[in-house]
C-alpha cells in the first residue's frame, strides 16, 4: 500500500540489545550539554505543542519480529530527555503534522569498532544491526503479525 514511515536510528551507550521506543515527551532537559553546547533545562521542546508523541509503528510487533530472528530487542518505555527524545519528538511531531506517516525510533548498540578503546563496552556486529534493519522494512513492508515470545534478560535494562 501507499504508506510512509519514518525511523531514527542513534546509538545506546551500556546496551547490548535493540530498544525500540514507546513514548517521547515534550521535554528537553539536559544533563550534560549536546555535542554544540547546548543544555536546556526543563525546556518544550515545541511550544505549545502536545505533552507526548506515541511512536505509531508497531513497535512490539517490531520486536517480536527480532526475536524470532534471533535478535535481542525490547520496548522501551522512555527515550529520556536528551538529544534522543528530543529527535523522536520531532519526528513524531513533524509525522503529526504531516499526516499519514508512521513515526518511531530506535537505539541500536555501539559497533565494535567503535568500542575498541572501551572495555565492558557492550556492542553488536554489524551484520546483525544490518539484520535488524531489514527485519524493521520487512515487518513495516509486509504489515505481519509476530508471536510474542518469553524472553528475560538477566542483565538490567534501561
Amino acid at each position: 500500500g501507499d504508506h510512509r514511515d519514518l525511523h531514527s536510528f542513534p546509538t545506546r551507550r551500556s546496551s547490548d540489545l535493540i530498544t525500540v521506543e514507546r513514548v517521547a515527551i515534550n521535554c528537553d532537559d539536559f544533563r550534560i550539554p549536546d555535542n554544540g553546547g547546548n543544555q536546556p533545562e526543563d525546556e518544550p521542546i515545541v511550544v505549545d505543542g502536545p505533552s507526548a508523541y506515541f511512536a505509531t509503528l508497531p513497535i512490539k510487533n517490531i520486536v517480536n519480529a527480532l526475536h524470532q530472528n534471533g535478535i535481542p530487542a525490547k520496548v522501551s518505555n522512555t527515550a529520556g530527555t536528551f538529544v534522543c527524545n528530543h529527535l523522536m519528538y520531532g519526528v513524531c511531531h513533524y509525522a503529526a503534522q504531516k499526516g499519514n506517516i508512521k513515526a518511531g525510533f530506535m537505539h541500536i548498540p555501539y559497533l565494535p569498532s567503535q568500542v575498541v578503546d572501551k572495555p565492558n563496552q557492550p556492542s553488536m556486529a554489524v551484520e546483525t544491526v544490518r539484520a535488524t534493519l531489514e527485519t524493521i522494512v520487512h515487518v513495516l513492508a509486509h504489515g505481519e503479525s509476530y508471536a510474542a515470545q518469553n524472553i528475560t534478560y538477566t542483565t538490567p535494562h534501561e
